[in-house]
């Protein structure tokens, strides 16, 4: 069993012993995280990194960076809830504990929403598959090759390539740095985005939350230990990696929950794939019919707004307030069982019934109508392709670095992805760092580039 206690730390990863700031100064440990990720260069290439829709034009919908931006401000809003629960009912005589929940988990949740995208490859899940795929599809000779040089984990990650693992390396990985732990984040905010605390082999356990995916690389095994062993995490598997996640990630499961099934509804009928009216209808099904703020005081409420938009943007922030609040109470209600790690169930998918029949509702539509639109099939189906062809370029020229064009391929590398040894794990993984850490954009222009589609300008 978790205790509330022993959930948060000032420590920060590669400065452990280092003495963090007076806990009275202005910015408190969290906030600072906060800010190294928002001026971080990983965190800004998400401005060009598909959420949903593609390039949509003159008509601005969100893309990873806006996404991750409002995930964090309804982050912040459920920890702080949370946190101030916490603190009256937990340890009232402990001004330390009392300081956190009240005044600095709200911070903690902020930081992890702004991170939990970050290790996303070009093109969201689309570039998550055609890295596994290559991998997966190597010739017999190239996958004989691979399984001589590697350990299983490390297949095991080149062959399921996941963005959650990846976003813990990019935050703590050095990348030829001299200076140690990446950002130098605190452990509190680093476990609270660990979504899915298991090792590659024991991830894919579709009917287990904590291992529906996996959450670290091998080459970050003894950063992720490091969290498991300051917090105390839950052991859940004898023969394998795998534990139960630290309870802050369900309030930032929770936050990216709510906004982008709100937010890709909101972005759809801007660029009218669902009707005015049938995005009101669906949004005005999350209002009671009795109560302070009934379905029908919201319709009187939309009926005087002049400007469509406007309409979609009062359903859409009071909406998101409802579920807000609504994951809050059923965290609480299920927080003994959180802690004692047994908790099977993402927040919103536990809501009470009046409020998941219209959230599920909206899920279904959105599959059959937004993420099969299209344009959206389109780009998935082009950013597979890309991202595929960069990797057949590049690969090859790590496992065999003498056939002609392989040195001039392995010399677009940045310096931070540049690896001179033997490793081949480690060579490998510089150039799915390099490729993943791209733009949409980039990744375009050098496909079109390396292929001869284009030529590039002499600069």
């Amino acid at each position: 069993m978790l205790d509330w206690k022993k959930l948060y730390s000032p420590k920060r990863l590669g400065t452990e012993n280092r003495v963090e700031a007076d806990p009275d100064s202005i910015r408190n440990p969290y906030q600072r995280d906060y800010d190294r990720l928002i001026f971080s260069s990983a965190f800004r290439r998400l401005q060009n990194k598909t959420q949903v829709f593609p390039l949509p034009g003159s008509i601005f919908v969100h893309n990873r960076l806006t996404h991750s931006l409002e995930v964090a401000c309804v982050g912040r809003s459920i920890g702080s809830i949370i946190g101030q629960r916490i603190a009256k009912e937990y340890h009232k005589d402990d001004e330390d504990f009392q300081r956190f929940y009240n005044y600095e988990l709200g911070s903690v949740i902020a930081a992890a929403c702004l991170a939990h995208d970050i290790g996303n490859p070009p093109f969201g899940h689309s570039g998550e598959k055609a890295i596994s795929a290559y991998f997966r599809n190597l010739s017999t000779e190239e996958t004989d090759l691979l399984k001589s040089k590697v350990s299983e984990n490390q297949y095991a990650d080149l062959i399921n390539f996941e963005g959650n693992a990846n976003g813990l390396r990019l935050l703590t990985h050095s990348f030829n740095e001299n200076s140690e732990g990446g950002m130098r984040l605190t452990y509190t905010t680093i476990a609270s985005m660990i979504k899915y605390p298991c090792e590659a082999k024991a991830g894919h356990q579709k009917k287990n939350l904590h291992r529906k995916k996996y959450g670290f690389f091998d080459s970050e095994r003894t950063t992720f230990q490091k969290i498991v062993s300051e917090f105390g995490l839950l052991s859940i598997a004898t023969d394998q990696i795998a534990y139960a996640r630290h309870p802050f990630v369900y309030l930032v499961e929770a936050a990216d929950d709510i906004c982008y099934q709100i937010i890709d509804w909101e972005d759809a009928y801007r660029l009218k794939i669902i009707s005015l009216e049938k995005a009101i209808d669906t949004l005005l099904q999350f209002f009671p019919e009795e109560g302070t703020h009934t379905r029908l005081k919201a319709a009187s409420i939309v009926d005087k707004i002049v400007d469509p938009n406007q309409k979609i943007a009062y359903l859409r922030a009071t909406v998101i307030n409802n579920l807000l609040e609504q994951c809050t109470a059923v965290f609480w209600q299920h927080r003994e069982e959180i802690l004692a790690g047994t908790y099977e169930k993402s927040l919103t998918d536990d809501l009470a019934p009046e409020i998941a029949v219209p959230f599920n509702k909206l899920k279904d539509i959105s599959v059959k109508e937004i993420y099969n639109y299209r344009s959206v099939v389109e780009i998935e189906l082009a950013g597979y392709k890309i991202l595929g062809g960069l990797l057949e370029e590049f690969i090859p020229a790590v496992l065999y670095p003498g056939k002609p064009n392989s040195e001039k391929l392995l010399q677009l590398l940045p310096s931070q992805f540049i690896y001179e040894g033997d490793d081949l794990y480690r060579k490998l993984q510089s150039v799915i760092d390099f490729i993943s850490g791209m733009t949409d954009i980039y990744a375009v222009d050098l496909y079109r580039k390396i292929k001869g589609i284009a030529l590039p300008e002499l600069k």
